[in-house]
């Protein structure tokens, strides 16, 4: 376990680092709690900047025992627990943070790199790691998508030229919102459960992938921060931030174990929700208009890299 904590520490404070370079006037909350059931973390929050009008980043490592529901949940994933006396001691660490801008020709990011372990009744213990990064844009910019994809794929190339896309598969299956029909972003990477071929190999995978957090996003942010938007843009970014409100609350695995586990931060769990959203009934955008474009390839996702 133990370059774990550090990697997630470290990824925290440079993702904070590189948020508050773009938005000097603003600062973070940092907030340090523990959890009675083993473990705590530290929640680092920024509201209403100039650039961000919301940027969590969170790191937690936490320990106890597996709640059924929870083991409920990994065993419909395919996972053999066996449980002593209906026990299953359990450890998980990560970091994981969404950026919601104010300007919607900036796009949201997310992105979440943890770990876990299981002991069983046996005294083996399971391992496995999960993440990805992910782009939420309200308009489409053909170069920033190329950009997000390119870096995230020579991140994944170092490893494994098969990982990029299959990991960017996963993600656009994984961030589809089933009752609207359509992604909930133009993707990036997506993996979990990943326990081969060793524990350091994994791990420096993982590392490669938080390390291309900052260049793949920043430039884009920096790039338009300061364009200049109208009302009806800013709507537009306020109906789709709704759709990621949909997502986040309906479908994401990580969302749904943090409410199922015992003794959790809930204001840790729901900071990825946006600080403002709008849900209009039966908003539909014109045809051939720059809504309409987003929507297209957030219907059928576009390869980006080649």
């Amino acid at each position: 376990r133990a370059p774990a904590p550090l990697l997630i520490m470290e990824t925290q404070a440079e993702v904070c680092r590189a948020l508050t370079a773009l938005d000097p006037g603003a600062s973070f909350a940092v907030d340090s709690w523990e959890r009675k059931e083993g473990g705590g973390g530290i929640s680092c929050v920024l509201q209403d900047g100039e650039v961000f009008e919301k940027a969590g980043v969170n790191v937690s490592v936490v320990s106890g025992l597996l709640s059924e529901e929870a083991a409920r949940q990994m065993r419909s994933r395919g996972k053999s627990l066996k449980a002593k006396d209906g026990k299953l001691p359990f450890c998980a660490m990560g970091v994981s943070s969404v950026i919601h801008p104010k300007n919607p020709h900036v796009p949201t990011m997310h992105f979440n790199y943890r770990y876990f372990e299981i002991e069983e009744a046996d005294g083996t213990k399971q391992w496995w790691f999960g993440g990805g990064t992910d782009l939420t844009p309200t308009y489409l910019n053909e170069e920033d998508a190329v950009h997000f994809h390119k870096t995230l794929k020579e991140a994944c190339d170092k490893h494994d030229p098969k990982l990029y896309p299959k990991y960017k598969k996963w993600c656009d299956d994984y961030f589809y919102i089933k009752h609207r029909g359509e992604r909930r972003g133009i993707g990036g990477i997506f993996f979990d459960d990943m326990d081969s071929p060793s524990k350091e190999e994994v791990f420096q995978f993982v590392k490669s992938c938080a390390k291309a957090v900052v260049p793949c996003y920043i430039p884009i942010v920096k790039k338009h921060c300061h364009d200049s938007f109208t009302p009806e843009e800013k709507l537009w970014q306020q109906l789709r931030r709704g759709r990621y409100v949909e997502f986040n609350l309906v479908y994401d695995r990580g969302t749904k174990f943090g409410l199922l586990t015992p003794g959790s931060r809930i204001e840790s769990i729901l900071m990825s929700l946006p600080l403002t959203a709008r849900w209009e009934y039966m908003h539909t955008p014109l045809e051939s208009s720059k809504e309409a474009e987003i929507l297209e390839v957030l219907r059928n996702p576009k390869d980006w890299v080649h």
